[in-house]
């Protein structure tokens, strides 16, 4: 059995960050991801014409590392800046952060960055890790396919998952266990014309809704297509519905919201459940670190739960291993 480098569980942004500095320093690294393509949570949904960044809705710069790399998209035409008009219903929670002087959004859609970083990498899509083990080197079963070995090992996994596959004894069992992810279900709705509304994106402080937006209007997009967010309140009661009991019940808040004069029905109602969403206490140390087993865990959850997070924990994990 051949021995790779390094093995890079997901391929979400903590995943393609370090996959990709890895590779530009040398090392023969194999991405390995369960969904179709690249993107986890800042994934985009196309179906019957219309295009949903059903994930994650935007990002921000903060970090001069970031904001760096940002720059670099922006001139690759990958990310552009969105100034949706935002109306919010309620009153805004206390405790938050002031809203952003900058919101970001990646063109086409909101997997279109990490496509770019997957490009040339080894990324083999539809591969499900089944078992790990560790004895000098790492190896992984995969269902369906050969097992792999591996020097190092990035895992971008959610906690929970990332210690199902350690085992329950690990050394790192305290800290995985207590992060803990919590769900939102996403509804997306294609319209065959534009909705007369005064908003296109806005907070929601009193239903069960927490977020909606045009997708449409953000740069780059064509079509009448919207996502709206549950919040993770009525997420949570309503975990196990099935995606058609989602769709309708969210829809129906939906509709109170936009309130356009004339709403013609929807071309497509659909819903999306992300099981594990966000952090109600994220981490704040980038990548949690395991020598004896050259591994490192990596993702939003260990850098405060925003892609800017998620993209520093994929360089620290990079980092990391680079020096071991």
């Amino acid at each position: 059995m051949p021995t790779i480098d390094a093995i890079v569980i997901g391929a979400g942004w903590a995943g393609l960050s370090a996959a990709r500095r890895l590779t530009n320093n040398g090392l023969k690294v194999v991405v390995l991801e369960k969904s179709r393509g690249p993107g986890g949570r800042s994934a985009t949904r196309r179906q019957d014409g219309f295009a949903f960044d059903h994930g994650a809705q935007y990002f921000t710069a903060r970090s001069a590392e970031f904001r760096d790399q940002v720059e670099a998209w922006k001139g690759r035409g990958l990310v552009a800046d969105w100034e949706p008009r935002i109306r919010t219903f309620g009153v805004r929670p206390s405790g938050l952060n002031d809203s952003p002087d900058q919101r970001l959004v990646a063109v086409p859609g909101m997997n279109a960055v990490l496509s770019k970083l997957a490009g040339d990498l080894d990324c083999r899509f539809g591969q499900r890790v089944s078992a790990l083990s560790f004895d000098r080197l790492w190896t992984l079963e995969i269902d369906g396919a050969d097992p792999i070995n591996a020097r190092h090992l990035v895992l971008t996994a959610p906690p929970a998952q990332a210690l199902a596959l350690l085992g329950k004894d690990h050394p790192l069992k305290d800290t995985l266990t207590s992060v803990t992810l919590r769900p939102t279900w996403a509804l997306m709705v294609g319209y065959p014309q534009a909705l007369s509304c005064d908003f296109d994106a806005a907070f929601d402080n009193e239903g069960p809704l927490s977020w909606l937006a045009c997708n449409s209007s953000k740069p780059g997009r064509a079509g009448n297509a919207w996502v709206a967010h549950a919040s993770t309140a009525w997420s949570e009661a309503n975990l196990e519905l099935s995606f058609d009991s989602a769709a309708r019940k969210l829809f129906s808040a939906f509709v109170n919201r936009v309130e356009s004069a004339g709403l013609s029905a929807p071309t497509l109602c659909l819903a999306h459940r992300w099981r594990y969403a966000q952090s109600p206490a994220p981490l704040q140390q980038q990548a949690l670190v395991h020598e004896p087993q050259s591994l490192v865990v990596a993702g939003d959850w260990c850098a405060g739960n925003r892609i800017e997070g998620a993209w520093l924990s994929g360089q620290s994990a990079a980092r990391t291993l680079l020096a071991f």
